[in-house]
């Protein structure tokens, strides 16, 4: 249950978004947002939504963008690396499909870029054992091995999340609300590097929480909705899979479909799904539907889903014909963000005096 502390420091951080979106209307080019997404799976409706509509808006909007595939996050939690790869460019096609414009955008891979890695080591002198154990994600991972076992990998995954978003001088970085206390650590680090190496002329800026304004989406089951539980329209899903995997969406045995998300979470999430492909209220979107049911919901969400993603599958689909552009665009990608994370680490080896 939320304190009144985190109660506080939600609604102060949706007043600094509020302020933050002003400026970027104002001077978007002020602004370098770091974002990204596992390769653990294809991206679904639920990325689209939730981040990947979001980071195309603030592109086209003037704002430098950086998209990170984290491929080594992708080893915190597996072991094997056989369909690393094909996830890998398999997220580049989502990104293209969607409108993130590689002309525009820098779309990297973690193992390419050498100096964002070494930015670990000396970010880790900065924060204690017991600091990065209390970051949520830590502590979950804790809770769901049992014995509290885990991979060092792992338990670095805030620090290296630190090394991601300030290695490209990222000053804003687009979460939710559950993810405000993953970016507090990256800003601890900023804080704690300008204090011991550069006191006079702070050189990190502390990133900043852009919140995401979008409604949480769950998956066809009810539950959160994840690349690997089989929950999710994929992007790349056809119309054929879509029916199917709407169809087999949970719902409940009342006629009347109401949009209601405490008491009937599972219908309502199916209505807002059609109401976001087709930029409706959703309250509207159920008084439509009315009577028709289960049977009627499905129907309309199938064919809202088939609408909206008809573009941005046809795209993906030409785009997963040519591999050699995506390997082209990530390359690009790569080598913007070795020399963005190349001069930082040049800058932080001189104010640590570790030039030899």
């Amino acid at each position: 249950m939320p304190t009144a502390t985190t109660t506080s420091s939600a609604r102060a951080s949706q007043r600094r978004s509020a302020d933050l979106e002003a400026a970027i209307a104002a001077d978007p080019g002020a602004f370098r947002i770091l974002t990204g997404d596992r390769p653990t799976g294809p991206l679904h409706i639920g990325h689209y939504f939730g981040t990947l509509a979001n980071r195309v808006r603030l592109q086209d909007a003037g704002v430098e963008l950086m998209v990170l595939i984290p491929d080594y996050q992708a080893l915190t939690d597996r072991t094997a690396t056989a369909q690393l790869r094909e996830n890998v460019f398999g997220l580049v096609a989502d990104y293209l499909a969607t409108g993130i414009d590689p002309a525009r955008a820098t779309i990297f891979a973690h193992s390419q870029v050498e100096a964002l890695n070494q930015l670990l080591l000396p970010f880790l002198s900065l924060v204690s054992v017991a600091e990065i154990g209390r970051n949520p994600t830590v502590k979950e991972e804790m809770a769901a091995t049992g014995s509290g076992v885990m991979s060092g990998l792992m338990f670095a995954y805030p620090v290296h999340q630190a090394a991601d978003i300030l290695s490209c001088r990222a000053n804003l970085v687009p979460v939710g609300k559950d993810q405000l206390p993953h970016l507090e650590l990256s800003r601890v680090i900023a804080r704690r590097f300008n204090e011991r190496y550069s006191p006079e002329t702070p050189f990190f800026a502390e990133p900043e929480a852009l919140l995401s304004r979008a409604p949480l989406l769950l998956g066809l089951d009810g539950r959160k909705m994840g690349k690997s539980l089989g929950n999710s329209v994929p992007l790349r899903a056809s119309a054929d899979e879509t029916a199917r995997l709407v169809g087999k969406a949970t719902t409940d045995s009342q006629r009347l479909v109401t949009y209601d998300p405490q008491r009937r979470p599972e219908v309502s999430n199916l209505v807002l799904i059609a109401a976001l492909c087709r930029d409706q209220d959703p309250d509207d979107l159920a008084r439509e539907i009315g009577e028709g049911g289960a049977v009627a919901l499905k129907a309309v969400v199938t064919e809202a889903l088939n609408e909206r993603f008809a573009g941005i599958r046809a795209r993906r689909a030409e785009l997963a014909a040519d591999p050699g552009y995506l390997r082209e665009v990530l390359a690009e990608g790569n080598e913007r963000a070795r020399a963005i994370a190349g001069e930082t680490l040049a800058d932080v080896r001189r104010l640590m005096y570790m030039r030899y």
